[in-house]
């Protein structure tokens, strides 16, 4: 039968990692036999119409373990609660594939089989985070887990705009992709060089990272060719997180941004892959330290700043039409593309906004967002890191300004 068939899959792939364990009590046959018990035990408790046919399985597949163990210890460090813990979970993956769970099923013996073979590196990264990390995550977990569930669903104030779940919403997303960008950059470090500080830096804060590095740059000459490619790559990563967003957010709506958001990608790649191929590899790089993404403080500024720009984007375009959403666009993308970004697209998907006034609303605030920080890489970084980085930030904007144009011939 096709669920006897999957069974005998997931034993042997999650058996094989265990095979390769000399301390495993536990290999490639017994974790097929396993699996196949678990599903004929969830067979026979169907059958029979009880579960203690199948809670006795599981309960004799842990104790067989628990004794083997017991009986003959093993004489390293490793207690084989891993192993114990693996059978257990393949003995409920069998069961489950019974049930009708197939892709699940499946899906979680992957994940499994990763999780066990990556021991050494998940034990790095667990050894290489501090305590300011940890906390990050647990705030991040307080912004999703227990704030946004008590948070009232249902639309306030004029023009019923503010909602305070969805506003609070749009703090976890841009929380967790931030998070998941300092979390990355925590772990590497410089160890992958230019092209990787920009990629994180700028799912961190773009902003930050043009910051950082023109003042890196001012102060030392021989980092002002890293400090083009990593401010190039990091505003370039703003188009990627725009995509994400805008898929996220409002799904119906990316086909008509990606025009846009690719065509300034696309150009500004090919400028800054030449430049990067022409950096050293001795090249060092100064530590990039940015804020903690998801503090409590962090997350309440930028929800009051998506409030704020959601409101008066809803007020200006509805008293004085398509120029007063452009003039908050302006406005708010100087400091942050993300507010204008989301509210914009929260008010298209209440129908308030049209199609082309939200492309048009984001492809002015990224403008706005390169001119703001142009502005600080020459007062910052000085003209010469600024005439370095005039050109590839020139190509980004008139790559998204074609693509924009392109959608409004179209």
């Amino acid at each position: 039968m096709p669920a006897f068939a999957i069974s005998l899959a997931i034993g042997m792939l999650i058996g094989l990692e265990r095979e390769r364990t000399p301390t495993a009590k536990a290999g490639l046959r017994t974790f097929t036999l396993v699996a196949l018990f678990g599903t004929l035990a969830a067979l026979l408790s169907e059958q029979t119409d009880t579960a203690w046919v199948l809670a006795g399985g599981l309960l004799v597949v842990g104790g067989m373990m628990v004794a083997a163990y017991a009986r003959a210890p093993d004489l390293g460090d490793d207690p084989g609660t891993t192993t114990v813990a693996a059978i257990v979970l393949c003995y409920g993956l069998g069961a489950i594939v019974w049930y009708g769970y197939h892709q699940l099923a499946v899906m979680l013996a992957i994940v499994s089989t990763v999780l066990l073979y990556f021991k050494t590196e998940l034990h790095g990264i667990t050894r290489s985070l501090t305590r300011r990390d940890l906390i990050s995550f647990l705030q991040f977990a307080v912004l999703s887990l227990v704030i946004l569930p008590l948070l009232p669903n249902q639309d306030y104030g004029p023009y019923r705009a503010l909602n305070p779940y969805q506003i609070w919403w749009m703090v976890v997303l841009i929380s967790g992709v931030s998070l998941a960008g300092y979390a990355a950059l925590r772990i590497a470090g410089q160890r992958y060089g230019a092209p990787l500080m920009g990629l994180l830096g700028g799912l961190v804060s773009s902003t930050a990272t043009t910051l950082v590095f023109a003042r890196h740059a001012r102060a030392n000459a021989a980092l002002i060719p890293v400090a083009v490619v990593v401010i190039l790559l990091t505003n370039l990563v703003v188009l990627v997180r725009l995509g994400v967003i805008a898929a996220v957010v409002s799904p119906h709506l990316l086909p008509a941004l990606l025009p846009v958001l690719g065509s300034g990608l696309i150009v500004g790649l090919l400028g800054t892959v030449l430049l990067w191929r022409g950096l050293r590899g001795d090249d060092e790089l100064p530590d990039l330290e940015l804020n903690n993404p998801t503090e409590i403080r962090t997350a309440l500024g930028f929800g009051l700043l998506y409030a704020v720009v959601l409101f008066a984007a809803a007020w200006l375009s509805d008293y004085a039409g398509s120029q007063g959403l452009y003039a908050v666009a302006l406005a708010s993308g100087l400091t942050d593309v993300d507010p204008i970004t989301l509210s914009s697209l929260h008010l298209f998907e209440l129908g308030k906004l049209a199609q082309n006034q939200v492309v048009t609303a984001v492809t002015l605030a990224f403008i706005a967002n390169m001119a703001f920080k142009f502005g600080l890489i020459l007062f910052i970084g000085g003209k010469f890191l600024a005439r370095k980085t005039a050109v590839g930030m020139l190509v980004i904007v008139l790559g998204v300004a074609a693509g924009w144009l392109a959608l409004q011939a179209g």
